[in-house]
C-alpha cells in the first residue's frame, strides 16, 4: 500500500493570519500545514497505484478488480472515476467499482475487494484506491468542518489471496468489520431540503451548518458521544475477534487512529482504547490532515513502512464516516 502527497502545502499558521481560522480552533486541530493539490482526485490515485505496482511483483494486466472509494468532487459531475482509474493503470479490462462513503469510503472498498475476491475465484488480484481533493471554490478545508482540516492525497493496495503461491509480503489483512448506527445519518443533512443539484446552497460545502441544527434539534452532543464510543468499542472488539486476537496481546504493535482533531479523538476514540487494547496510540495527521476517504490506507502504508513493526506483530487501524460508519481492520506483518 501506498500514499501519494502533493509537495505544496498550506500552513495553519497563515490560515491564522489571514482569519481563516482562530489560534484556538489551529491549536485544536494539531499540526502545523497540509498538503494541496493541483493534480486531480482521480489522477492522484493513479500516481499512488503506478506507486503500488512499482514497490510489488503484481503487473496491472494481473488485476480483476479495481475498487475506488472518495468523499468529495472526483473533477466530473456524471462519470465514473473508478473507470479512469482502471484505465489509466493499464487495468482496462478489470472491473471497476466506485464506493462513496463518507470518510468511510476507503475501508467500504476494502471490503467490496476482500468480498469480491473471497466470493470469485477469477480475479487474482485487486486495487483499491482512495483521492479526495478540497479545493476552492467548493471546499474551505480549513472552515468547512469542526474539528478537521482535510488534506489532499491519493492512496492505493494491492490485494491478492495467500494461495496464489507467489511469497508472501507486506501486510496480511487479518480481519476487517464494520459497525453502523444509521440515525446519525441527519447530522449531515440538518435541516436542509434534499436539492435539485450539487451545491445548490451557497456554492460551497459547509458541513457546519447542518451539524448545528442537529445540535439544537437534539440538545447537543451527549447522545451521539455515547453511541459513538459505543460503536468504536463494538467494531475494535469484532475485528480483533474475527483476527483471533485478545485486545492485551502483547503482539498489537499499533493502534491506529483517523487523522482528526485532538477534540473529535478525546470524544469518541481515546476514551474507549483506555486500558482496553494492548499497542501504541498513532496520530499521524502532522504534515497531512484528514485525507477523506485514504486516512486507513495511509495509516496502513505508515506501518507497512515502519521498522519497529515486526514480523509477526500486529497493527490495529480504525475509521469512521459519517451516517454514520465505523471500521476496524487488523493487518499483520509478514
Amino acid at each position: 500500500m501506498t500514499t501519494w502527497l502533493p509537495e505544496e502545502r498550506e500552513t495553519a499558521s497563515a490560515m491564522v493570519a489571514e482569519g481563516r481560522i482562530t489560534a484556538e480552533e489551529s491549536r485544536d486541530l494539531g499540526l502545523t500545514a497540509v498538503p494541496v493539490s493541483g493534480t486531480s482526485a482521480p489522477d492522484m490515485a493513479v500516481l499512488a497505484a503506478e506507486r503500488a505496482f512499482d514497490a510489488s511483483t503484481c503487473d496491472p494486466g494481473d488485476v480483476g478488480l479495481v475498487v475506488h472509494g472518495w468523499l468529495y468532487h472526483q473533477g466530473h459531475d456524471f462519470w465514473s472515476p473508478a473507470h479512469y482509474i482502471a484505465a489509466r493503470v493499464g487495468a482496462g479490462s478489470a472491473l471497476p467499482l466506485g464506493v462513496q462513503q463518507m470518510s468511510n469510503a476507503g475501508a467500504a472498498a476494502l471490503g467490496v475487494a476482500v468480498d469480491k475476491l473471497v466470493a470469485d475465484a477469477r480475479p487474482q488480484v485487486a486495487l483499491v484506491t482512495t483521492a479526495d481533493r478540497f479545493c476552492p471554490p467548493g471546499f474551505d478545508r480549513w472552515a468547512a468542518d469542526y474539528g478537521v482540516v482535510y488534506g489532499d492525497a491519493g492512496t492505493a493496495a494491492l490485494l491478492r489471496r495467500l494461495d496464489t503461491g507467489r511469497p508472501r509480503s507486506g501486510l496480511v489483512l487479518k480481519s476487517l468489520a464494520f459497525v453502523t448506527d444509521a440515525q446519525y445519518e441527519s447530522m449531515y443533512r440538518g435541516r436542509d431540503d434534499f436539492s435539485p443539484a450539487p451545491l445548490w446552497r451557497g456554492g460551497r460545502i459547509d458541513v457546519k451548518r447542518p451539524k448545528k441544527a442537529y445540535l439544537e434539534e437534539h440538545g447537543g452532543i451527549a447522545a451521539f458521544t455515547e453511541s459513538a464510543r459505543s460503536c468504536v468499542r463494538a467494531v475494535l472488539l469484532k475485528a480483533l475477534a474475527e483476527a483471533a486476537v485478545e485486545p492485551s496481546d502483547g503482539r498489537i504493535r499499533y493502534v491506529a487512529l483517523p487523522r482528526l482533531s485532538d477534540s473529535v479523538l478525546d470524544m469518541m476514540y481515546l476514551p474507549v482504547l483506555e486500558g482496553l487494547v494492548a499497542g501504541k496510540t498513532l496520530r499521524e495527521r502532522e504534515g497531512s490532515g484528514h485525507l477523506g476517504a485514504g486516512d486507513m490506507f495511509a495509516n496502513m502504508a505508515h506501518v507497512s513502512a515502519s521498522p519497529d513493526l515486526e514480523s509477526g506483530e500486529f497493527a490495529v487501524l480504525i475509521g469512521g464516516g459519517g451516517g454514520f460508519t465505523w471500521s476496524c481492520a487488523v493487518v499483520q506483518a509478514v
